[in-house]
């Protein structure tokens, strides 16, 4: 009779830790989740609004610009994410990693064509001196939000 009472104990006592250790790594999980949210809408917005700020852009001049903006960087995201597909090659294999060298060197190209066509279409809509402005205050931008979110990854630990 107790040793049945103590199996029974014991497994209660192993059914209600492995319940308590599964909650605790499922709110573990969405804490972390939380912390890492990237919202692409957000930041595509907060993007456009530095370069305006940044630039003195006008209304109409932005109503004008962003809309081809956003066309080019739509394309630019295909080849971002062909270029983050390439890193997972493997590095043992020769022929594999000749490959993506090849790919990576047309991607590079290609969006460098990209970016001169649309930096054409650009200057027809403003004139040069904002153009360049916009594109240094987009490099800007990017620093300054990669400076964040790594200080935010360093705090983080």
């Amino acid at each position: 009779m107790i040793t049945s009472m103590v199996a029974l104990i014991d497994k209660y006592v192993l059914r209600t830790f492995v319940l308590v250790v599964a909650f605790v790594l499922c709110i573990a999980s969405a804490a972390a989740q939380k912390k890492h949210n990237f919202n692409p809408a957000k930041f595509e917005a907060d993007l456009e609004q530095f370069i305006a700020s940044e630039v003195g852009l006008t209304p109409s001049e932005a109503s004008a610009f962003f809309p081809v903006y956003r066309e080019m960087r739509k394309k630019q995201l295909a080849y971002f994410g062909e270029e983050r597909r390439l890193r997972h090659v493997d590095p043992t294999d020769e022929k594999a990693c000749a490959e993506a060298i090849r790919k990576r060197d047309k991607n590079d190209i290609e969006l460098k064509v990209l970016q001169q066509t649309y930096h054409e279409r650009f200057m027809t809509i403003l004139p040069a001196t904002k153009i360049f402005r916009v594109l240094k205050a987009e490099s800007k931008f990017h620093r300054q939000f990669f400076k964040k979110a790594k200080a935010q990854k360093n705090k983080g630990r």
